[in-house]
């Protein structure tokens, strides 16, 4: 049987993308050349070619399903010592990634599979580079921020090369109308703000949400962590990670995040209860 291995995320959309994605090969992770920035629904999972057809309705029928919502990521965080991997974390919209990624692999569909450990989204940087370069990367982006809102998701097939490449994006129920799609690029979601000076990525144009989010940012103090130290501590319990699927590659694994952002369409309400796992392991 032919087989081929499927990835299914929201993309980090311009120019926050492309920046980490080059930040990322700047720290020595050279994966990162095939791999879009993004956020996980469905980590890397082999299927029958045969089932496509049925996989893309599926996907089709999860985005009409749901509505657009705020994402938002604010400094950086690792899974260390656990996992060798650096990473931005997922502020706000965590909850509604958790959901979708429950509706991605629902027991009755053709991606139904089990995860290793509890979902946790987040952005990788870094990963499985050597410990002072992981420890730049935490340094450096402690301070970086991006706020847009996610209009969908998309699906991503994984070559013999090893880069993943779009397939096909889902547009949400309030989002305009997408379909396939090709090439090694990630695909453009939400917003295009402008890269401002020293490197940071700062919206031209703030939307009403990226406004609300700096004007709550202004008000915290900002965060500006040194490298944490390994810690010998045992393997989490459920509400504290992932274990990486093997092979690494686009997609990833972890906790849901109880923060603020959209419920899905037609009255369905992301899961509720999940607890902010403190370090869980992902692939990148």
């Amino acid at each position: 049987m032919e087989t081929v291995t499927l990835g299914v995320s929201i993309a980090v959309p311009e120019p926050y993308g492309s920046l980490l994605q080059e930040r990322r090969v700047g720290f020595g992770d050279t994966a990162a050349h095939g791999i879009p920035t993004h956020v996980t629904l469905l980590p890397p999972t082999e299927v029958a070619t045969g089932s496509r057809e049925r996989i893309e309705a599926h996907l089709a029928a999860v985005a009409a399903s749901s509505r657009s919502f705020p994402m938002r990521l604010s400094g950086t965080d690792t899974f260390r010592p656990l996992s060798p991997v650096v990473f931005v974390q997922v502020v706000e919209g965590g909850a509604a990634c958790g959901w979708l990624q429950e509706q991605v692999r629902v027991s009755d569909g053709p991606l139904n599979r089990e995860l290793s450990f509890p979902y946790h989204p987040h952005v990788t940087i870094a990963h499985g580079i050597a410990d002072e370069l992981l420890d730049k990367a935490y340094t450096e982006l402690a301070e970086f921020e991006a706020a847009w809102t996610a209009t969908g998701f998309a699906l991503y097939e994984q070559g013999g090369d090893g880069v993943w490449r779009l397939q096909r994006e889902y547009p949400f129920s309030d989002a305009p109308e997408a379909g396939p799609a090709g090439g090694d690029q990630a695909p453009r979601t939400g917003d295009a703000p402008a890269v401002g000076p020293a490197g940071r990525a700062d919206a031209a144009r703030p939307s009403t949400v990226e406004r609300a989010d700096r004007s709550s940012a202004a008000d915290r103090p900002k965060r500006r962590p040194s490298p944490p130290a390994p810690r010998a501590e045992s393997v989490p319990t459920a509400p504290r990670g992932a274990v990486p699927a093997q092979g690494g590659g686009l997609p990833s694994q972890g906790g849901a995040v109880p923060v603020q952002g959209a419920v899905p369409a037609q009255g369905a309400v992301p899961v509720q209860g999940a607890a902010a796992p403190a370090r869980p392991v992902v692939t990148p």
